[in-house]
């Protein structure tokens, strides 16, 4: 009985050990909790005797490449609060000085302490409550902030555009999500951050540093001044500034050549890749998602059928049409199918077919293949594809031989994004053998026979078009494409300073560009021709199966030493030489000269005013 007496007290004794060890590991990992993870109890101590503001720093401001300001900064203000120092005020008073309802102000507040919505919220730290106030709102407010405790104001500054022009690649800043927030600690709830274009894509380059203030408080909350004579306040730092390469005068004429139409245009110098323009048409006032109609007017454009939003350059997938010629020529004479010499025929269509398809407008025959760009053949190509993708005496298979094909394709800069230093660049589209084995369980040259011609399954941007243009110019290698210029004390990406080589020899591309200089001489590109400058060109129209024919060309210029490239796509613009021809001429001779000339002031005139849709074409009566 003793011996379970002892028993029974040693157990009590280790249950009542055990017990207290629990609680006291229970209390320290709750002061771990309070004092290290959750910050609400140093904030609130921190709050009780200061108040640090942020201090928000300048955005980087933007200019083109001829020093002309383009995107700068405007004072702005916004009304801040602490949630846990308001207390009972006139709350219609205090909206009907912001213009907003009490259903609105409500909805505001309920937001805010919505920590799915707003994460990391404490009642001890400040948040936005509205911003983009104008001087005269902040002014009516500061005079009666004294009725509203908990609420304050605090600079801001909002984007000013100089020009009209240019929406796509510039971008816009919109306020920060949640998703934003939990990306990068550098964002709370209520900031901005680009949206899109290079507002977008050199985010961290514009945006800066923040600084903070710190402000002590009496016991009754009220500010007495710096804590320490501002010796712990940190200065904010101004984003950096950007050059682009855009020159703005180019893309105002650009975009007024392509007023009523929808497609783009895109030059861009050659030795550099520097973008020299970028339209996208339709298009918008950048000041649109600008200050408090932001939203209203995002969702007007958004909802437009037009799609204004989209920046066609870069996001546009389009058939190339005939602008793929070229590449054609190119890869038919590296891998040796033809050489300067071969003669195909052509009997207004391509004979390997059992149609006649695809079907050719009329020309001399037989013709080599400088006189078939010239003349932009259709017969020509396809018979290339055919010798070389039938023909077992260089590859054992259909397959090997079209993967051949692609990679050479690849080289050029299709199939794939370029890298150009914009967000949402689509990679367009170049089928590979897999592709094909998919859908046919045999296949050879006559079942993708359009592809010769920039048809089919083919697609591709008007960048990349583009580029195309420009390693042509350069003679068979290009910089990746870019806007920014120069970055305000930083080197630029090497990915736009290194030359990209493709898979074709140097002299392969003297002979295509002897066809595109032959073009305009005295082929389909007439029309582009600049009195006093040797333009090289290509036309292209591509078969569209949903409305009117798309109306597209690239060119170069001058034949030696290029100095632009450019490409010009109009959706539904029919003929290349209806639309395409004559924007790239007025754009080069812009560029080149400085102006247009007398003599081409109707042509802009006569372009600048014509309507292109998807199902009508109007167009002057006036002989191009």
């Amino acid at each position: 009985m003793e011996n379970n007496v002892k028993y029974a007290l040693e157990n009590r004794r280790y249950v009542i050990g055990g017990a207290v060890v629990l609680l006291v590991l229970i209390f320290i990992i709750r002061l771990f909790f309070l004092q290290v993870v959750n910050n609400d109890y140093k904030a609130w101590a921190d709050s009780n005797a200061f108040l640090k503001k942020t201090l928000n720093p300048s955005r980087g401001i933007i200019y083109d490449r001829n020093g002309k300001l383009l995107v700068y900064n405007q004072p702005s203000y916004e009304v801040m609060l602490i949630m846990r120092e308001i207390q009972p005020f006139d709350t219609l008073d205090f909206c009907n000085i912001l213009s907003i309802t009490k259903e609105q102000f409500e909805k505001r507040i309920a937001d805010i302490k919505n920590r799915r919505i707003n994460p990391g919220y404490s009642s001890y730290v400040p948040q936005v409550f509205m911003n983009h106030l104008s001087a005269q709102e902040c002014g009516v407010l500061q005079e009666k902030l004294y009725k509203f405790p908990g609420f304050y104001i605090q600079n801001r500054t909002v984007r000013e555009y100089e020009y009209p022009y240019g929406a796509h690649l510039l971008g816009n800043i919109g306020e920060v999500n949640r998703g934003d927030i939990e990306k990068d600690p550098y964002y709370v709830q209520g900031d901005n951050s680009g949206r899109s274009g290079v507002e977008q894509s050199y985010e961290k380059v514009l945006r800066g540093v923040k600084g903070v203030e710190i402000l002590l408080r009496d016991a009754h909350g009220r500010i007495k001044g710096r804590y320490e004579e501002g010796r712990h306040d940190v200065a904010p730092v101004s984003g950096k500034n950007l050059t682009l390469s855009i020159d703005m005068e180019l893309q105002a004429l650009g975009e007024k050549l392509m007023r009523n139409k929808r497609g783009s245009i895109v030059m861009i110098e050659p030795e550099t890749g520097e973008v020299l323009c970028m339209v996208s048409s339709p298009t918008y006032d950048p000041s649109l998602l600008v200050g408090r109609q932001r939203g209203k007017n995002h969702v007007m454009l958004a909802k437009n059928s037009d799609t204004p939003l989209l920046n066609r350059a870069i996001m546009g997938k389009y058939p190339p049409g005939s602008t793929f010629k070229p590449t054609q020529a190119l890869t038919f004479l590296q891998e040796g199918v033809i050489t300067t010499e071969t003669l195909y025929t052509c009997a207004h269509g391509y004979t390997g077919s059992r149609n006649g398809k695809p079907a050719c407008h009329g020309h001399a025959s037989p013709l080599n293949v400088t006189y078939a760009l010239a003349t932009s053949c259709n017969s020509f190509f396809c018979w290339g594809l055919r010798d070389m993708i039938d023909s077992r005496k260089r590859y054992p298979n259909v397959e090997e031989a079209f993967e051949v094909w692609k990679d050479y394709l690849v080289s050029m800069g299709y199939g794939y994004q370029l890298g150009v230093d914009l967000p949402s660049e689509k990679r367009g589209f170049i089928p590979n053998s897999k592709y094909y084995d998919k859908y046919y369980s045999r296949w050879s040259s006559s079942t993708i026979i359009s592809i010769a011609i920039g048809q089919g399954e083919v697609l591709a941007t008007p960048l990349q078009i583009c580029n195309l243009a420009a390693t042509i110019a350069n003679r068979g290698y290009f910089v990746t494409p870019h806007v920014v210029k120069e970055i305000q004390d930083m080197p630029l990406d090497t990915l736009y300073t290194e030359k990209r080589h493709t898979m074709v020899e140097r002299k392969n591309y003297e002979i295509v560009a002897e066809g595109m200089r032959n073009a305009v001489i005295g082929g389909t590109c007439r029309g582009a021709a600049i009195p006093g400058i040797e333009v090289c060109g290509k036309t292209g129209t591509a078969e569209n199966p949903h409305g009117k024919d798309h109306s597209a060309f690239i060119g170069f210029a001058p034949y030696q030493n290029p100095k632009v490239a450019i490409c010009v796509y109009v959706e539904n613009g029919g003929f290349g030489a209806t639309y395409g021809v004559p924007i790239g001429k007025l754009m080069m001779e812009k560029y080149l000269k400085g102006e247009i000339s007398e003599e081409n002031k109707l042509l802009e005139e006569t372009m600048s005013n014509a309507v292109v849709s998807p199902n009508v074409l109007s167009l002057p009566n006036r002989e191009l």
